[in-house]
């Protein structure tokens, strides 16, 4: 189980910083998707609303990620910048779970109604993107 990270002093970050949540889209099992399976990521965006690396590397303490799943505590963890130029989530205080690792996230526009995939332990779910705001 994760510790809550410390607070964001969001007006000490650049105006690029965004609130996204991502919710799970239609696959076997949900056929509906389900917008209580989701995650919380807080990151920059440059003007094609692709994760800004740049910026990541400025303020990577601030750029966070919280798992969101029911009957289960929120996860809280960090955006991180993988070998080869990929993302990932990697949770506090976690060492014995692997990452879970953004598919082509480097490619991907954050913008309400795309789709992004998260491999989760070894299995590719897909999200769409729900809401993009201003911190």
């Amino acid at each position: 189980m994760s510790t809550r990270p410390k607070p964001i002093l969001n007006a000490s970050l650049p105006k690029q910083f965004r609130h996204i949540r991502i919710a799970l889209a239609r696959e076997p099992g949900h056929p509906e998707g389900d917008v209580e399976v989701g995650y919380i990521l807080v990151a920059p965006l440059d003007a094609d609303d692709r994760i800004d690396a740049k910026l990541w590397r400025e303020h990577k303490d601030a750029c966070r990620v919280t798992r969101q799943r029911p009957g289960e505590p929120d996860r809280h963890g960090h955006l991180i910048h993988r070998p080869g130029g990929g993302w990932g989530f990697h949770y506090d205080g976690e060492t014995s779970q692997p990452d879970e690792v953004g598919y082509h996230f480097a490619d991907e526009r954050f913008v309400v109604g795309e789709y992004v995939s998260i491999n989760e332990r070894g299995k590719m779910h897909t999200y769409r993107v729900t809401t993009v705001s201003h911190l």
